[in-house]
């Protein structure tokens, strides 16, 4: 029962976390114009988390081995509240810089609470944890940027001191709700606490964890690349308004959402994650090849459908698969490594898309289909390699 309660409370703080994100995804341009930021600063200013990040969530994976992982998660959520307070209080576009970097810094929340998800759950009921953790964040994506929208119409600071306050909330929730699932008997107490360029390397040496981790990386690099694409293609071809485009955003995310929500019913059917892998990401393929053809609303937005549904398996298969062989006193360090080639993908994704818009709209979506081509062939691998823990 304390398990359960657990799963629920991270359930909370994530989507606590996600709707604090995405509340300033509408605003942070038209707020940081201010202070001179442009579309070409604005995609660094964006990078500058993921790069943070990449950084930082081995780091505070290690950590949470050797410490435990509640008190990560504490400090992980209390950074992003601070980066809130910057970014309503900042005077220059350092303080913006500087309080995006705080968060990169301290963004360890997703792959703490996949650690503790992990430390309780069985191979049996693993992918399902981890589909009701990616659902969680995916609600607070989706409502997030309404809520954004709405609450700037009080004033520009308003979405940000809302964000620190929600975040802080969470904080809160960690603090007095949340049970420790590291306990001291079973901890890591010599695993490293500073960044080890070389465990990246190693990791995806490993033969089943590095397969499904590059996977990961190449469909995190497609869905980066697909938003790009989705964005330009919206309004230079379709030529839809802004508040088409929210209400087709919002689609692909609860697509995605009632996906992960279906992961218990899908693994009765098909007991293999990797098999699950192959067809999701062999039917994202097809979605995006085909949308990349039409001009079309209907089967533009077909296609997004289609990909967001079957592409909300991605985490929680992949998670799930990496979390079957791994030992316990490494969960934190490999599934930190994981979110670090998460972000290498979420900074690599719309870098590559805007060289192919160079192209056509067209071409961005057809790169998003290579990239998740070649994730088809290493999950065939997996599929291949993955032995049933």
């Amino acid at each position: 029962m304390k398990q359960d309660k657990n799963l629920w409370v991270l359930v909370l703080v994530c989507i606590i976390n996600s709707l604090g994100f995405g509340i300033i995804v509408p605003v942070l341009y038209s707020y940081g114009k201010q202070y001179g930021v442009t579309g070409e600063i604005l995609g660094i200013l964006t990078a500058s988390f993921s790069v943070a990040q990449f950084f930082a969530t081995p780091v505070l994976g290690s950590l949470s081995d050797k410490y435990g992982r509640k008190p990560l998660l504490i400090i992980s959520l209390a950074g992003t509240c601070l980066s809130f307070m910057m970014f309503a209080w900042a005077s220059s576009i350092f303080m913006l810089f500087a309080a995006r970097v705080l968060d990169g810094l301290t963004g360890g929340n997703v792959s703490v609470a996949q650690a503790m998800v992990s430390d309780t759950a069985t191979p049996q009921n693993r992918a399902k944890k981890f589909g009701i953790l990616g659902s969680a964040f995916g609600f607070g994506f989706v409502i997030g940027p309404a809520i954004g929208g709405l609450l700037n119409k009080f004033g520009p600071q308003v979405p940000f001191f809302f964000a620190a306050g929600i975040s802080l909330i969470g904080t809160l929730c960690t603090i007095f709700l949340l049970k420790e699932t590291n306990l001291p008997e079973t901890r890591n107490t010599t695993a490293e606490s500073g960044f080890n360029f070389s465990a990246l390397i190693t990791t995806l040496k490993r033969p089943v964890i590095g397969t499904a981790v590059f996977t990961g990386f190449m469909l995190t690099m497609a869905q980066f690349t697909m938003i790009i694409g989705f964005q330009t293609f919206s309004v230079d071809v379709l030529k839809i308004t802004p508040t088409q485009i929210g209400i087709l955003y919002a689609g692909f995310g609860i697509s995605g959402i009632i996906m992960q929500l279906s992961v218990p019913l899908l693994t009765k059917w098909i007991s293999s994650k990797a098999t699950i892998l192959v067809l999701s990401t062999t039917l994202c393929m097809a979605a995006m090849f085909v949308t990349g053809l039409t001009n079309n609303f209907i089967p533009f937005v077909t296609g997004i459908c289609i990909y967001g549904l079957f592409n909300g398996l991605r985490n929680p298969m992949i998670n799930a698969i990496i979390a079957d062989h791994i030992k316990h006193n490494e969960q934190g360090k490999i599934l930190g490594i994981n979110q670090s080639y998460n972000s290498i993908g979420q900074t690599l994704g719309p870098v590559t898309a805007g060289f192919a818009a160079l192209i056509t709209a067209h071409s961005i979506f057809f790169l998003s289909s290579c990239y998740i081509l070649f994730a088809l062939l290493l999950s065939f691998r997996l599929k291949h390699k993955s032995i049933k823990p």
